[in-house]
């Protein structure tokens, strides 16, 4: 998959209204393809669904990795989404949750029936000498979720099933690439025979890895995933607009792609976001309404590829209450456009229209508590990247002859910008 992408991330069982059970319109999936419209509009070109597949609750506690989701609608409609999305332009990422899966996803089932005497047994870790329960053994689960029973993926035939899974995926839907869930505690040796597997045939195959911690080169390298997600960044993002401490971000965005030898993950493409269905919306954290379109603008312009979560590019809000993700992951009526959908939408199709935003180097030029500069630089072209958070204007003594301010198409002619207050700047040269 190329990485010059703008992801659109949904969570279908809550974006379709059917976590719940009380409410059974069939077909519900089909909803996507109202918003699909919005989505062009919007400049998205992949589309990253969560959990898709046949599960007890919340998707990650999978049953069956082939059919809808019951409460989702039947395969016919997950047929007609694929095929619609790919119609209309847009690739398509899966989740991949196989680190886990739900009790009653069969295999399990076999086991809880027929304890020993299972021919599944080995596909979990179980411990038929801790008898004291109401199952008469134990299991390894994910991380103290005892709904989520661990897989055993040392297994060679826990390997072949999984990997036929994502065969029959890409075979009927022609996905693009998958999020690997988790991908952290995941076993690293499966997780590479997975990605030779499929880019044996399928080399353009896009593998995202869902990290937190950590350094990310532990899987982010060329014999395992091409892209994780980047946590570090996402705090430094909000953390630096509220703290009215850019040099946090600064630090970290020269930390992991700046030009000395020591940075971590210079050329690496790693998934930048605000906000997901894990985590607060960055509407409920920020402060200050006034700095969103400014922290998109540099999620935006700083290396990695870009991803909204669903709802979020309107303002959206949602915070996690009571250990429950649930607000974090709504149903809406409708779409929503306004000033910073717009403000979203006239960043991608600048990325779209300037490669050296997907594959240009970083450089930082200038840093202070609520102003910063970085270049972004290949070989054809150079942006100058430029934000002021603070309520007043700001004077920048740096060299902007000859580039042009892309959001007037004006040439300048100086050695020194005044930046507006609450403002950023893009600032372009050809060589």
């Amino acid at each position: 998959m190329y990485f010059n992408e703008i992801i659109y991330q949904i969570y279908p069982l809550g974006f379709c209204n059917a976590l719940n059970n009380d409410d059974n319109t069939d077909h519900k999936l089909l909803k996507v393809l109202k918003w699909l419209p919005h989505l062009k509009r919007l400049g998205i070109t992949t589309i990253l669904f969560n959990p898709l597949f046949e599960s007890e609750y919340h998707g990650y506690d999978t049953i069956n990795y082939l059919e809808l989701d019951k409460r989702l609608g039947n395969i016919k409609d997950l047929d007609k989404v694929i095929t619609t999305i790919h119609k209309e332009g847009f690739k398509i990422v899966f989740d991949g949750v196989f680190n886990h899966v739900g009790r009653s996803f069969p295999y399990f089932q076999d086991v809880l029936n027929k304890k020993e005497n299972s021919e599944y047994n080995d596909f979990f870790y179980i411990n038929y000498e801790d008898n004291n329960n109401e199952d008469g053994f134990s299991y390894a689960d994910w991380e103290g979720h005892h709904e989520l029973v661990k897989l055993n993926l040392e297994n060679y035939r826990v390997k072949d099933y999984l990997f036929s899974i994502v065969d029959e995926w890409i075979r009927k839907y022609h996905i693009d690439g998958l999020r690997l869930d988790v991908a952290y505690t995941m076993n690293r040796d499966f997780m590479k025979d997975l990605v030779n597997h499929i880019k044996s045939y399928k080399e353009d195959f896009f593998f995202l890895g869902e990290m937190v911690n950590g350094d990310y080169n532990v899987l982010l390298n060329e014999a395992n995933l091409d892209s994780v997600t980047n946590y570090e960044c996402r705090k430094g993002l909000y953390s630096s607009f509220n703290s009215h401490n850019l040099f946090e971000i600064a630090y970290s965005l020269n930390r992991q792609f700046g030009n000395d030898p020591w940075t971590l993950y210079k050329g690496r493409k790693l998934l930048s976001f605000l906000d997901n269905h894990d985590v607060d919306r960055i509407a409920s954290i920020l402060e200050d309404e006034r700095d969103l379109p400014l922290i998109y603008s540099l999620l935006f312009a700083m290396p990695g590829i870009p991803c909204i979560y669903y709802g979020s590019e309107w303002k959206a809000k949602g915070t996690r209450n009571n250990h429950s993700d649930i607000e974090l992951r709504p149903s809406y009526d409708k779409a929503i456009w306004n000033d910073l959908s717009e403000e979203i939408a006239y960043l991608s199709q600048l990325r779209k229209e300037y490669p050296v935003f997907y594959e240009g180097d970083y450089t930082q030029l200038y840093i202070q508590n609520e102003q910063f500069a970085f270049k972004r630089e290949n070989d054809q072209e150079i942006i100058l990247y430029l934000l002021n958070i603070a309520n007043d204007d700001k004077v920048i003594d740096i060299d902007i002859n000859n580039y042009i301010d892309l959001s007037n198409n004006e040439i300048l002619k100086d050695n020194y910008i005044n930046l507006k207050a609450k403002t950023y700047k893009l600032l372009y040269l050809r060589k």
